[in-house]
């Protein structure tokens, strides 16, 4: 079984690499090869200095990516245009990529992990009472993250607590690259869904009491509404919502940033309680709009650690997937 899944990878990559473009190859074969040296290289240094450097790789990439950084500084704007002068969103535009740099370190770095006891060194957990809670009501727990800081260390200290959660993600366009990423939130009992695939398994997961983890956050190719963010209609995933309306999990706020003092901070929440009208339609908009200001309040208080780079506002009205 194992050596058919390998012909059929290796056969799809590379069809997949050759119907590329040369500079497209070139590009995701550079990437790979740049991410596979930094994940032998991270646990060469001390943590602090190996932060420092994955920072300052942050400001370079800042320099060289044009088109990354006029995204970054051009939605702070839209965002923060009413709030910052000009050279504060391009003072933040600047931390964005080096906090962007120092979080993707720590994740890179979190691969030699091994034990809770291994992560508690730089990962510091609040709230786990507030899961306690929601699991006990017995119809599972959804925990609703972000691409917000070092966002894949949740899953690790997830696994890692044996609560063995089914984390749902969009593919990234190079196989090799999701395929690394797809070996790390598998690992210590994690299990890594691509998003729109397997609907049926994450409906008995959470029925039988488990958890899921779920990020609504990105404007992606799937089923979504329009609620407002920062002001602005933003298309959104509606999975999370359909899913707690459908199951009656518990919806649990979760993020994690990087402080002042160098510890990564995982925040576990209270409950968002579901509001119910009975209108499917009302109850779709309402309860992912509650879902989309537990995230708008998260990236406000952490602005310099969100994806600012991804084109949150990109589908306009009637260009959403219904």
């Amino acid at each position: 079984m194992l050596d058919k899944f390998n012909q059929t990878y290796s056969y799809l990559w590379h069809s997949d690499m050759e119907n590329r473009p040369l500079n497209k190859r070139i590009k995701y074969t550079s990437l790979y090869f740049f991410i596979r040296f930094l994940i032998f290289a991270s646990n060469l240094l001390p943590r602090k200095k190996w932060l420092a450097f994955c920072g300052w790789l942050g400001k370079i990439a800042y320099v060289v990516s044009p088109k990354p950084r006029e995204r970054v500084i051009y939605h702070l704007g839209l965002a923060f245009g009413s709030e910052k002068s000009p050279d504060e969103i391009l003072a933040l535009s600047k931390r964005v990529f080096i906090m962007l740099g120092k979080n993707t370190g720590d994740i890179l770095r979190s691969l030699k992990v091994r034990t809770l006891g291994d992560l508690s060194k730089f990962l510091v957990t609040h709230g786990i009472e507030n899961y306690e809670k929601a699991y006990a009501k017995g119809k599972g727990v959804m925990f609703l993250t972000s691409h917000l800081g070092a966002f894949d260390l949740q899953i690790t200290n997830m696994a890692l607590r044996g609560l063995n959660p089914n984390i749902v993600g969009t593919a990234l366009k190079d196989e090799r690259l999701n395929e690394l990423l797809w070996q790390y939130r598998n690992a210590y009992g994690a299990v890594a869904i691509e998003r729109g695939k397997e609907s049926v398994r994450l409906f008995k997961v959470l029925k039988s009491g488990g958890s899921i983890a779920i990020l609504i956050d990105q404007d992606t190719k799937v089923k979504s509404r329009f609620v407002d963010f920062f002001g602005m209609k933003a298309s959104t995933p509606i999975g999370a919502t359909v899913l707690a309306l459908r199951t009656g999990a518990a919806v649990v706020p979760t993020y994690v940033y990087l402080d002042e003092n160098g510890m990564q901070n995982m925040h576990i929440l209270p409950e968002i309680p579901l509001e119910i009208t009975g209108d499917e339609e009302t109850d779709l908009i309402v309860n992912t709009q509650n879902f989309t200001n537990f995230t708008e309040q998260i990236v406000r208080e952490h602005p310099d650690q969100w994806v600012w780079m991804h084109e949150r506002w990109k589908t306009k009205p009637g260009e959403e997937i219904a």
